[in-house]
């Protein structure tokens, strides 16, 4: 029986997964056209089942050298020519691959280099130059040589150097034999290796691979894949899922990262949640809160770059609406990373988990300095009816704690800070329970909405600064547009309000056969 997998490469004999068939098609072309280039996606991002794909696709036309340097010690980065002679005892491994197709000639070149260099375990560069040339000459079909986990050599100048030969043999491949395509695969892409090995201004940007065509291959999984995927379950085992439904909520909640989507589906599967929106909800829950690889690199990486992490909490809780600049390193890395996207000009955390994630990462360091937390808390108990949250009592008691604690700041505090308290002193009282997130696309300097998921339940609260009663009716009425896509009939409105002759508190205002609960602070 066939499982999901989030560990190492999915087999498609063994595992549910994604047809990889039409993105192994456009690199396919990429090669094709004598491109070098590099694979980098974040951590998790299907990389390596995707190289074991490619690999199989090109084996027809192409001889490939597909080899990896996870796992090679400190030793084989000492100097260029223990890199060198590493690569070759990966050649030879490699051409041991069934799928390859590795012509006889070129084993026996690889193999006589390896031997020949043995007892020293080094390789002239030269000299590594040249096996490459007559590797190419004596292959009876192009040679493709694929390294995956380069980030494994990204403290190393000995790499940088190889990839400095590889250029120069690129650069004179009209006259010298060399491999048709290189790719390289790895989560950093090589400029930014350059910059970790040379963090000096003038060599920031001196990359020797500025020969590498963009990657604009999509990796990401959309619903039509998820569906696919699901097809194949749901031939196995016959739940009766609404496949397209289930499919466009893992989207909506991942955005179509591999390890993610795979990981419900698996958490799905394995503890029986159901294959509706209620156990989809359970599995966000249960992800969020385990410790996993995913989350733990993306930890690390926070901590690596306080620059990026700086970032990714303005765009959280400021209510900014943040202008990509591509040439901001912060957001270079996150993009890197894949922990942003560019969305029409404007920077978006990547997927709704995420977000939520971090969130929740933020509101521990955040919510030590603030007393709202220990009101929600002690409050918790009476916000809770019959399994369903009272929103409205919530915002009554987040009023009045606010205004005891908060009352004398500055509009401008309000204006940068309101927001994020409300969202903390909801926090305890649905932890453990149900999650929030913001809706990106509403995220601005005016407004915020925030869905909040507990036991099966959704509710929509619009988070606002109050800016006079036309632009609080169009707040309304886009309140009643999202209401709609929820299919609920009551909505509820925070709103920060600066007019000395608005008081504060709660009142309810009945729109046709919906009702909105506004609370002014």
């Amino acid at each position: 029986m066939k499982e999901f997998n989030i560990t190492g490469t999915c087999f498609p004999n063994r595992h549910y997964m994604v047809d990889l068939t039409s993105r192994v098609a456009q690199i396919k072309k990429m090669v094709d056209k004598d491109q070098y280039f590099c694979i980098n996606r974040g951590r998790q991002y299907g990389k390596t089942t995707t190289i074991h794909a490619l690999k199989k696709a090109l084996a027809s036309d192409y001889e490939v050298y597909a080899i990896s340097f996870e796992g090679l010690d400190n030793t084989s980065y000492e100097t260029d020519r223990h890199l060198a002679y590493a690569m070759m005892r990966q050649f030879e491994f490699a051409a041991l691959e069934k799928c390859n197709n590795v012509s006889q000639q070129v084993r026996d070149i690889v193999s006589d280099t390896v031997k020949a260099h043995k007892p020293e375990k080094q390789i002239d560069l030269d000299d590594f130059s040249m096996v490459i040339t007559q590797m190419c000459l004596a292959a009876q079909h192009p040679l493709i040589m694929i390294i995956d986990e380069v980030d494994q050599a990204s403290n190393y100048d000995s790499f940088i150097r190889i990839l400095g030969l590889l250029r120069k043999k690129y650069l004179a491949r009209d006259s010298v034999s060399t491999f048709q395509s290189v790719i390289l695969a790895g989560v950093y892409d090589i400029k930014n290796l350059k910059l970790k090995l040379r963090p000096e201004a003038e060599h920031q940007y001196n990359s020797p691979w500025n020969i590498a065509a963009n990657f604009d291959v999509d990796m990401s999984f959309n619903v039509k894949d998820v569906e696919g995927m699901l097809n194949d379950y749901e031939n196995d085992h016959h739940t009766g899922m609404d496949i397209h439904a289930v499919a466009q909520n893992i989207i909506d909640y991942t955005s179509g990262y591999p390890f993610l989507v795979s990981k419900l589906c698996k958490t799905i599967d394995e503890k029986d949640l159901g294959w509706n929106d209620a156990g989809i909800g359970e599995a966000v829950k249960q992800l969020l809160y385990e410790r996993n690889t995913f989350f733990d690199d993306v930890n690390k990486k926070l901590d690596d770059f306080p620059d990026m992490r700086q970032t990714l909490k303005d765009i959280l809780y400021l209510g900014e609406r943040v202008q990509y600049n591509p040439y901001k390193k912060s957001f270079q890395i996150a993009m890197m990373f894949n922990y942003i996207v560019n969305d029409h000009g404007a920077i978006k955390i990547s997927s709704r988990i995420l977000e939520t994630w971090l969130y929740e990462l933020f509101y521990v360091e955040d919510s030590k300095s603030t007393e709202l937390v220990s009101f929600a808390g002690f409050d918790k108990n009476q916000f809770i009816e019959n399994g369903e949250l009272n929103v409205e009592k919530i915002i009554q008691r987040f009023i009045v704690h606010y205004q005891d604690i908060y009352g004398d700041k500055d509009e401008k505090f309000h204006e940068r800070e309101g927001r994020k308290y409300f969202m903390f002193y909801v926090k305890p009282i649905i932890n453990g329970v149900g999650n929030y997130y913001i809706e990106s696309q509403t995220r601005d300097l005016l407004r915020t909405d925030m869905i909040i998921d507990y036991l099966g339940h959704q509710y929509v609260i619009e988070m606002k600064i109050w800016r006079g009663n036309s632009y609080n009716e169009r707040g309304e009425k886009q309140l009643l547009e999202y209401l709609d896509y929820y299919h609920l009939n009551k909505g509820y409105l925070v709103s920060f309000c600066f007019n000395k002759n608005k008081q504060p508190g709660v009142h309810t205002v009945q729109i046709g056969d919906r009702e909105i609960v506004e609370g002014v602070v």
